[in-house]
């Protein structure tokens, strides 16, 4: 697993995540994140996340960026849209045992928060435990094999 200070993030939100998605942002540039790209909202104005979503989702599935972050109001919007990409496993976590099951059992490679739901005590400790658990391959690698239609 690559260190925080290797690692490039893509990170987007609707208008009901775009508080916590601000604080999310300064708390990884403070941790010496390498990269992180924001692709919105860009406003706490009314928006559609998968405006948003899409683009971030694209840029996690080609390579550009190892890791993304989306988040709405209850997290299951944006993370249902990032989800429609072939090559995006997306964990909607509310706490830090889910985002660290979701990277060692599932793989995943884009964490969903609810910003509605969750503290930005509790985002910032998902988000450590996230991008610190390795994926534990073997017999759950054979079951994301089969996620694909």
């Amino acid at each position: 697993m690559k260190q925080l200070n290797e690692l490039t993030i893509a990170i987007c939100s609707d208008h009901a995540g775009y508080e916590l998605k601000q604080k999310v942002m300064a708390y990884l540039q403070a941790k010496a994140i390498k990269s992180i790209r924001d692709f919105g909202a860009f406003s706490p104005e009314s928006s559609d996340y998968p405006d948003y979503a899409h683009p971030m989702a694209s840029a996690v599935e080609t390579g550009e960026f190892d890791f993304g972050i989306s988040i709405c109001g209850s997290g299951n919007g944006i993370s249902m849209t990032v989800n429609k990409h072939a090559g995006i496993r997306a964990g909607l976590c509310w706490t830090p045992e889910i985002a660290r099951l979701a990277r060692l059992h599932n793989n995943a490679n884009v964490l969903s928060l609810p910003a509605r739901f969750v503290s930005e005590e509790l985002a910032f400790e998902m988000i450590d435990v996230f991008f610190s658990t390795d994926f534990e391959g073997g017999r759950h690698q054979n079951r994301i094999d089969k996620i694909p239609c």
